[in-house]
């Protein structure tokens, strides 16, 4: 198992890690398998998506608007419901598959880690399962 280590820098924020998991998953010499991508924080997510510019504005966008006009209970708490409520629709994991000691995905599809409550310091877990 390997970690990713992350420093956002907004409240809400994407951020490419893609390479740090292609590079994990090289170093493991697997042939083939599934690599588990998971971060343990209930207010961030990991989604897979196009790396451009105007598509990122727009997912932050969506994620504003899904939760703006809501009086959250938890906000008397910590004043972050929305975070949560996000990562949990969005989803703090994904898995794919390694074929030919490589990661499999799509062309446009790249892994993001989603910062749903910055600026903060996080982790992305990585386990290759061979």
């Amino acid at each position: 198992m390997k970690e990713i280590n992350i420093s956002s820098q907004e409240r809400y924020q994407l951020i490419d890690i893609t390479d740090g998991v292609e590079k994990i998953v090289k170093e493991s010499g697997a042939d083939e398998g599934l690599v588990l991508i998971f971060t343990p924080h209930s207010t961030a997510a990991v989604l897979i998506t196009e790396n451009e510019d105007g598509l990122k504005k727009d997912w932050l966008s969506f994620f504003k608007k899904m939760v703006s006009g809501f009086d959250f209970k938890h906000n008397i708490i910590d004043n972050n419901a929305d975070s949560h409520l996000l990562s949990g629709l969005v989803g703090q994991g994904k898995v794919l598959p390694v074929e030919n000691k490589k990661l499999v995905r799509g062309v446009w599809q790249n892994i993001f880690f989603v910062e749903l409550d910055g600026p903060r310091d996080r982790k992305v877990v990585i386990k290759i399962i061979k």
